[in-house]
């Protein structure tokens, strides 16, 4: 496994991650036996970079990665994000990047995972309502602490990234960016580049969906939130599947499956990006990272991005009423 560099304040975290949230949470039914042996799978395969959020399962998710990590923790970096805000039903509260709420989610966290500290903590949603220089501000103070080592953010604007950034230095930005969602490769990533904040791909698969495993939305379990989301819809569905035909016919070609070819695109896409894709299955984890040892050349490249430029997916990347708080 070979690691790459996020930001320029120390942060280094294996070239591909693993994002832990559908093992508690949004991706249908959970089973914790396996969840806990694909983290240590992938630990055991020279994954270092691990992934969750206080959200994820109600802060089930964090219980889960820190009860698995805490025994290899010398080497484990673990990013955990705040700001989503839960009710113990699971139903949404909004957005909370109030100095006070920092510092006691903070705390939170580090309970819950059983750490000592937080290698790279992100504001999850911008909250509107608090100018971002107070939030970061706090965030500043948990590293000044102890209790956290690296700062990011996720789904932040390129202003809100600078104005972040010129309080603390901002050491990665988590934003979706996949062949089937490229805004970011506009005025984010080139944002980023500018000021060295390290880029982190989450929903590298388009949520799965470019694997190739999904042909009907009734593939997906019940209490699998891809069933409402506006891409796996109808007409949406039937249009984007052509997608996924073009991904299945570029992999079959470079004799590599659908998965490990989207992820190999984005890797390749620059030596600062650490995708982090989801699984909660061995199965999927050593096909992902079967994706390191696929070498895409400029021409493969060129043909990829013909296949599906920016702006080629239909709908948009979350239900309508999610939509304001991107880029924020």
């Amino acid at each position: 496994m070979q690691t790459r560099k996020l930001g320029r304040q120390g942060l280094e975290v294996s070239e591909l991650g693993l994002g832990c949230m559908g093992m508690s949470d949004f991706y249908g039914g959970r089973d914790e036996v396996e969840a806990v042996a694909t983290i240590n799978r992938a630990l055991d395969l020279g994954v270092t970079f691990l992934d969750t959020a206080d959200m994820y399962g109600v802060g089930a998710n964090e219980e889960l990665v820190g009860r698995v990590v805490r025994e290899r923790r010398e080497w484990v970096v673990v990013a955990t994000k705040f700001g989503n805000i839960r009710s113990e039903d699971g139903s949404f509260k909004g957005v909370n990047g109030r100095p006070d709420y920092v510092r006691t989610a903070c705390d939170a966290s580090l309970k819950r995972t059983g750490l000592d500290f937080i290698d790279l903590y992100y504001q999850h949603r911008v909250d509107p309502e608090v100018p971002i220089e107070d939030t970061v501000g706090a965030m500043a103070e948990l590293v000044a602490a102890g209790k956290v080592k690296y700062l990011g953010l996720s789904e932040a604007a390129p202003a809100t990234i600078r104005r972040a950034h010129a309080v603390h230095p901002i050491t990665a930005l988590q934003t979706e960016y996949s062949l089937w969602t490229r805004d970011v490769e506009a005025e984010i990533l080139p944002t980023c580049r500018e000021l060295g904040i390290g880029f982190v791909p989450y929903s590298p698969l388009g949520r799965g969906f470019l694997t190739g495993q999904f042909t009907s939305p009734d593939d997906f379990e019940q209490g699998d939130s891809r069933r409402n989301h506006p891409r796996f819809q109808g007409d949406a569905f039937r249009k984007n599947l052509d997608l996924v035909a073009a991904v299945g016919a570029l992999a079959r070609d470079k004799g590599c499956t659908p998965a490990q070819l989207a992820l190999a695109w984005v890797l390749a896409q620059g030596d600062d990006i650490v995708p982090i894709p989801g699984t909660k299955r061995r199965t999927y984890l050593e096909d992902n990272l079967g994706a390191l040892d696929v070498l895409l050349t400029d021409a493969d490249r060129a043909r990829i991005e013909a296949a599906l430029p920016p702006g080629i997916a239909e709908g948009t990347r979350y239900p309508q009423a999610s939509m304001g708080a991107l880029n924020g």
